[in-house]
């Protein structure tokens, strides 16, 4: 396996709607407005914000976009905890059986009954970066991930995913938790 280093940016809690629940939150007919550009092809941060609503909490969140077939809603395991919600752990896209929650937008409000996750760390690679570092798709690999700086906190994350499409651009993501027990890593290499 090679040590060459990659992006490691850390995914803060969003939200992806689907065009029907979007239209409930803002409006009829309603498009999301591109705040800025993210590093995998097509994706955005968009201006659009939606509130969270748990059993014991709130929390204001970015939709981000284009939309999807499915609403899912990501947040840290701490964040889960404010909102007194039992997130999983659990791939992008992977909502069956997860917990709900309640979305408010400007224009109305969403009653979600799946969907809220903590996304589980994973590495987005073309087929070239791939077999650069020779892995598969789903493969699970160990990432060491520090910040090029200070690396007194640098960690080795297990259980990482490896996610392979053409469509996709060389990055690691981490929630905000593990962001911040690493000391806000901005560079990895898989190590196993």
């Amino acid at each position: 396996m090679s040590q060459d280093t990659f992006l490691v940016e850390t995914s803060a809690r969003h939200v992806h709607v689907t065009q029907e629940h979007l239209e409930k939150l803002f409006g009829e007919g309603y498009e999301l407005t591109v705040r800025k550009m993210l590093s995998q092809p097509g994706q955005f941060a968009s201006n659009e914000k939606v509130t969270v609503v748990g059993p014991k909490g709130e929390l204001k969140c970015s939709i981000l976009g284009p939309v999807r077939k499915e609403t899912q809603i990501e947040v840290s395991l701490t964040e889960a905890r404010q909102l007194g919600i039992k997130a999983p752990v659990r791939e992008s896209g992977d909502i069956a059986g997860s917990a709900g929650c309640k979305l408010i937008g400007p224009a109305g409000e969403v009653e979600v009954t799946e969907g809220v996750i903590a996304a589980k760390r994973h590495v987005h690679m073309t087929p070239e970066d791939a077999e650069h570092y020779g892995v598969e798709n789903g493969q699970i690999v160990s990432v060491k991930v520090f910040n090029g700086v200070d690396d007194s906190r640098a960690l080795v994350f297990d259980n990482t995913v490896v996610r392979v499409s053409k469509s996709y651009a060389l990055a690691m993501h981490i929630d905000t938790d593990e962001s911040n027990a690493a000391g806000a890593p901005n560079q990895g290499f898989i190590i196993g």
